[in-house]
């Protein structure tokens, strides 16, 4: 009898053990970044912050952005293609080499710390990298 009253105190031990950890874990929706740095789900967030906001829409800037200097014949290399919100938008080879490192070809914006964030394109419009 001694036995059984030991295992279910353990049991019931336990239990609250696994729920007291699942409190203080905190919730598991969130946003994290990927390899890139673009802010994806992870799990089903209830809200959207407003960093993942701007970045989205600064994303879909971007992406205009390349479009509409593409529609101009733009020939890609190494170069600012402009601003969206707080990023500055850049071409960048991949992998990168010297050239994107040039002063010549990066966002002036940038350079005087009128934005203080990049996203970099490839030659396709491709996301390579956001910071």
């Amino acid at each position: 009898m001694k036995v059984m009253g030991v295992t279910i105190g353990l049991v019931i031990g336990l239990i609250l053990i696994v729920c007291l950890l699942l409190l203080i874990r905190g919730p598991e929706d969130s946003w994290i970044k990927d390899s890139r740095g673009v802010y994806v789900k992870h799990g089903a967030p209830a809200n959207t912050p407003n960093y993942v906001t701007e970045q989205q829409d600064a994303i879909a800037c971007a992406g205009n952005l390349y479009q509409q200097k593409k529609a101009e014949e733009m020939q890609f290399n190494s170069q600012c293609l402009g601003k969206c919100g707080n990023y500055a938008v850049d071409i960048v080879h991949v992998p990168r080499n010297e050239e994107d490192n040039l002063q010549e070809n990066q966002c002036v914006d940038y350079q005087l710390g009128i934005v203080t964030k990049f996203i970099e394109l490839d030659k396709n419009g491709e996301i390579v990298r956001i910071a």
